[in-house]
């Protein structure tokens, strides 16, 4: 059975005149495989969540980074025996690069295209018992730590994204991923459920 556990909730906020940011952490565990999507940025706080599931950065097996935006990203390289997936690619150590045709290999773990935040943006769909299908959408949907998440139609579709490179790509994206998901775990905020919208 496939189980999501969230590492860290995304946090993105200002303190006398400095930012803090790091991306929601999340760990998938199926088939004797582990997998993290999005380590981050906050090292500490995600190896202390990592000791506290009774793993080491040596126990995850792939690590999906949703885009390469830092506050997402810049930690992937403690996990020295992971392989790395993108959008599109599967990416080795020893410099191998496959295609993944839009799985983690060995599971029903699907990865998706969801451009508009970043071109090269994807988000993870995991198949659960207990919340079905759960979107792991990064920046599709972020909140800094002050904005109330509003869940409705109206306002995920009209969201501000600050940092947006392809505004109608990403109304595509959200789209998309109101359509599929029973869940949403967003790039900074809350996982919320998603109430079954025809848009």
């Amino acid at each position: 059975m496939t189980e999501i556990k969230i590492l860290i909730k995304g946090y993105a906020r200002e303190k006398n005149g400095d930012e803090y940011a790091s991306s929601t952490a999340v760990l998938i565990k199926t088939k004797n495989k582990n997998i993290i999507v999005d380590p981050g940025i906050d090292r500490k706080r995600l190896l202390t969540a990592l000791k506290k599931e009774n793993l080491s950065t040596n126990d995850i097996d792939y690590v999906i980074l949703t885009h390469y935006h830092l506050d997402h990203s810049l930690l992937t390289g403690i996990f020295a025996k992971a392989k790395i997936l993108d959008q599109s690619e599967i990416y080795s150590w020893d410099g191998k690069i496959k295609e993944h045709y839009g799985y983690v290999p060995g599971t029903d773990i699907k990865i998706i295209k969801t451009p508009g935040h970043d071109m090269f943006h994807c988000s993870v769909l995991v198949k659960t018992k207990k919340l079905g299908l759960v979107a792991i959408a990064a920046d599709v949907f972020w909140w800094a730590d002050k904005q109330k998440q509003k869940i409705d139609k109206k306002n995920l579709m009209k969201l501000k994204d600050p940092y947006v490179k392809d505004k109608k790509a990403l109304k595509i994206s959200r789209e998309k991923i109101l359509r599929i998901a029973d869940y949403i775990i967003p790039g900074h905020g809350k996982m919320f459920k998603v109430k079954k919208i025809i848009l």
